[in-house]
């Protein structure tokens, strides 16, 4: 993974952001729920340190590891979302969101590590598309001023880019360079993540391979939502996969699934949605996560990430079809 200020561990800097927040989270009670939670996070996460795997080479101990990652996962997060926690740390604060992408983490960690130190995973702020601004065409012959649109993601697994744009003579004018032009050295404003050597611009972005949008539950709604980030992000990068993960659905039987753009959606509890209050009740059954939609998750992911991604249609012609199924 490469060295940046991002930390993967999302749930677990949520927390310390509240416990060292100098203003909010100063109440008796605040502080007393933030030692609990402590302690049993801490627990959680270096159970998850110690257990090692799955990895990018299938073993016959996959989905035991990964059903064991889910068994820390459930005891931690049903001493969290008990109503006294939930109502103190509400949805806005992102607490209890929070920990299926850490879990993400947890999950694939060893799988992308095995790809090197260059692989990025975790929570990311990744490329969406590309655009010019010069401040007229005169500076536009100096250097490109270009700027990245970013998407945020909860969970991606890809790569950090460095890419250098620069303005250039054009091919038929290369013999004779014309007159030097002098660069501006002012930077327009709001920049993100650019450097400037002359006229040579230098962005770093995030390229997702892997996308995993993380949701409490899905409706109609957030799964339009879903579809259009998952046109725009193949639309860029063909050889990627959008998945949407929630704990419960809160779709109809009358949705089309087949119309939207999403790889695939998992609902860890197989169950309906039901309002966070009726939670709550004692009649209320809470279905567990199944291991078997984890690792359907996981396998599928893997495929992806080991797969031999050559095609095209010169490729396609070959064999008689021009879209990989």
């Amino acid at each position: 993974m490469p060295t940046t200020d991002r930390n993967p561990l999302v749930h677990g800097s949520n927390l310390e952001q509240k416990e060292k927040h100098r203003t909010k989270y100063r109440d008796a009670d605040s502080k007393k729920y933030l030692r609990e939670i402590r302690i049993e996070y801490d627990k959680w996460h270096l159970a998850n340190v110690k257990l090692v795997g799955p990895t990018s080479t299938p073993s016959d101990n996959d989905d035991a590891i990964i059903s064991k990652r889910l068994e820390l996962l459930s005891t931690y997060k049903d001493f969290l979302d008990q109503q006294h926690y939930a109502e103190k740390f509400d949805s806005r604060s992102n607490l209890h969101s929070s920990v299926l992408e850490e879990f993400l983490y947890y999950l694939f960690r060893d799988l992308a590590k095995d790809f090197g130190e260059n692989a990025l995973i975790g929570k990311s702020h990744t490329f969406k598309d590309i655009f010019f601004v010069p401040p007229k065409y005169a500076e536009m012959l100096k250097r490109p001023y270009a700027r990245i649109e970013k998407k945020d993601h909860d969970f991606v697994i890809g790569a950090t880019i460095e890419a250098s744009f620069e303005a250039v003579t054009p091919p038929e004018e290369e013999e004779n360079p014309g007159e030097m032009l002098t660069i501006v050295k002012e930077e327009p404003e709001n920049y993100s993540e650019v450097t400037v050597t002359g006229n040579t611009e230098t962005h770093i972005f995030d390229i997702p391979v892997i996308v995993i949008e993380c949701k409490t539950y899905l409706d109609k709604t957030m799964l339009e939502g879903s579809s259009r980030a998952a046109e725009d992000l193949k639309a860029r990068n063909p050889n990627s996969l959008y998945i949407v993960l929630m704990e419960w659905i809160k779709l109809t039987s009358d949705v089309n699934l087949r119309k939207y753009k999403v790889d695939q959606i998992y609902v860890l509890r197989q169950q309906k949605n039901t309002d966070r209050e009726f939670r709550y009740e004692e009649k209320y059954i809470k279905n567990p996560i199944n291991p078997t939609v984890v690792q359907h998750l996981f396998h599928k992911v893997r495929k992806h990430l080991t797969m031999d991604w050559t095609g095209g249609i010169e490729y396609g012609i070959q064999r008689g079809w021009l879209i990989e199924e």
